[in-house]
């Protein structure tokens, strides 16, 4: 099949001719239709997140079952599926009690094996993480929920009770507080978001968002979409009393162990939780409000590409402050 590979950390993405995926026992293999690119891919490609080499990335992606294996009882050939970024063992405490997103023994497409900038992507422990779609989802659409969708949706509705008057601050604008700002506007919520690109800034101000430049004890809700000691800061400040701060945007290098402004977390009561994408066992819900209409992740799709252009693409991402908007998903005809 044919899939884009690099071969080293920051070497050109190339298209390659690879052999076909094996199916595991408990597994499937899918064809993919559409998949996202996203910034963890960028990480991994800069070697920010360690991989196997030579790699093919891509985690968010959306598809038709072309194999399963024997030991699969929930899905068939044909089957319209996507799934999360983070896919569970199936067996450990966490997958059986529905939190996938964080098995000890998880595994990523496109980053612990090959991924999605591919004809074929393996999904492991097939009826723990294959996620099942409506005909009304596009393929398109349902790319973008695998990774910054489904990971905003359980950022703000998965940690807590959230207030029919809650404020929520959203930091970054890229597919995350994008995808943030679209589900709390859609729950009636008031939404600030900041933001350096002016693209981010209108398409943000598009889904109801209000542009500031800097947030001060008024959210009930914040979320730091882009990951950064600065970033991350400014989310906790942004907090009123008993506020609670929402850590999905990654942490890396030095930033990894950034500080956060302890004195107010403590004399204030705050909250601050991570956040780590959302098992396919609480999707049906967001999928729901996506085929009734409530959400329409299609709208945060900035641009499509065709497959082959993937790793040229990847590489713009160089740019800390894209020139675009909104999300771009590779699609295979």
């Amino acid at each position: 099949m044919r899939a884009i590979v690099y071969d080293a950390v920051g070497a050109a993405p190339r298209v390659a001719v690879v052999p076909e995926p094996a199916c595991p026992a408990d597994g499937a293999v899918i064809e993919v239709r559409a998949t996202g690119l996203c910034r963890s891919d960028w990480h991994a490609w800069r070697g920010h997140d360690p991989v196997p080499l030579p790699h093919i990335p891509g985690h968010e992606f959306a598809g038709e079952v072309v194999a399963v294996g024997p030991s699969v009882r929930g899905f068939s050939l044909g089957d319209r599926v996507t799934a999360p970024f983070v896919n569970g063992c199936g067996r450990c405490e966490f997958c059986v009690n529905g939190q996938a997103q964080i098995c000890p023994d998880q595994t990523q497409p496109g980053f612990t094996h090959p991924g999605s900038f591919a004809e074929r992507v393996v999904v492991r422990a097939a009826d723990t993480n294959l996620v099942r779609l409506p005909d009304s989802v596009s393929f398109v659409a349902a790319a973008a929920l695998g990774c910054r969708f489904a990971t905003a949706f359980r950022a703000l509705t998965g940690h807590g009770p959230v207030p029919d008057d809650a404020v929520v601050a959203v930091h970054g604008c890229g597919g995350v507080g994008l995808s943030a700002i679209m589900i709390a506007t859609a729950l009636g919520l008031k939404v600030l978001a900041v933001d350096p690109s002016p693209a981010a800034n209108s398409m943000a101000a598009s889904l109801g968002a209000v542009i500031v430049h800097q947030i001060d004890q008024e959210a009930h809700i914040a979320i730091d979409a882009y990951g950064s000691a600065a970033t991350a800061e400014a989310s906790v400040r942004a907090l009123r009393r008993g506020g609670r701060h929402v850590q999905v945007g990654l942490m890396l290098g030095a930033d990894a162990r950034a500080p956060l402004p302890w004195d107010l977390v403590v004399a204030r009561e705050l909250h601050v939780v991570g956040s780590h994408g959302m098992a396919a066992a609480d999707y049906p819900p967001m999928v729901d409000l996506v085929a009734r209409g409530r959400l329409d992740p299609g709208r945060l799709v900035g641009s499509t590409i065709p497959l082959e252009a993937a790793g040229v693409a990847l590489t713009t991402m160089d740019s800390p402050i894209p020139g675009h908007a909104g999300m771009v998903v590779a699609v295979r005809d």
